[in-house]
């Protein structure tokens, strides 16, 4: 099943924590290494208990820092668009605007320049659809990753394991959050 299809047939629950999930690989852009600053919201994930009490309380944590233009501002735009409501409609259109952004981030980590490529938009909406495209790396991990979320969430729905799935999410998420960083790393260490 693509990635789209997914994400249309989520319930709340896979949509927030889906959308938290993309939020979480990005942050190396905002947050130090030991920095967990969406741990509220993967908590709300489940049920949405305390929700918009927890996203206001992580804008307001993730706000402190500055943020030039960039791939950085999209993944703070992103948690800005959150929705307060734990409704399947703002949700669905969340997580599918923190998919492409996720992606779009990836993208210009794959580029050896940073730019963004000529035909980046039709690139993904491709990959996004299940149909092959030629993407870079980071794109293809960070899309296998949101697909793989996606699933173990819908087959943890309802039942009396879906906590675990909750976790398993996460964990694929501080993977890619490792997978980024390291990037990150290696390419500010190629520039000095």
């Amino acid at each position: 099943m693509s990635l789209l299809e997914l994400i249309g047939r989520a319930d709340e629950r896979a949509l927030a924590a889906g959308a938290v999930a993309c939020l979480e690989r990005c942050l190396p852009l905002l947050a130090g290494p030991e920095a967990e600053p969406l741990r509220p919201l993967w908590a709300s994930c489940e049920n949405g208990q305390e929700w918009a009490i927890r996203l206001a309380a992580v804008r307001t944590e993730m706000e402190q820092g500055s943020v030039s233009a960039g791939p950085a501002a999209l993944v703070r735009a992103m948690l800005g668009a959150a929705p307060s409501d734990f409704a399947a409609v703002p949700l669905r259109e969340w997580a599918d605007a923190c998919s492409l952004v996720a992606l779009r981030v990836h993208g210009r980590f794959d580029a050896p320049d940073g730019d963004v490529p000529a035909d980046e938009e039709d690139l993904l909406k491709a990959a996004r659809s299940g149909e092959p495209a030629a993407v870079g790396p980071l794109v293809a991990g960070e899309l296998e990753r949101q697909v793989r979320i996606l699933e173990i969430l819908a087959e943890t729905t309802g039942t009396a394991g879906s906590g675990a799935g909750l976790r398993k999410a996460l964990d694929l998420s501080t993977e890619g959050r490792r997978v980024l960083r390291a990037v990150m790393s290696r390419r500010a260490r190629g520039r000095s």
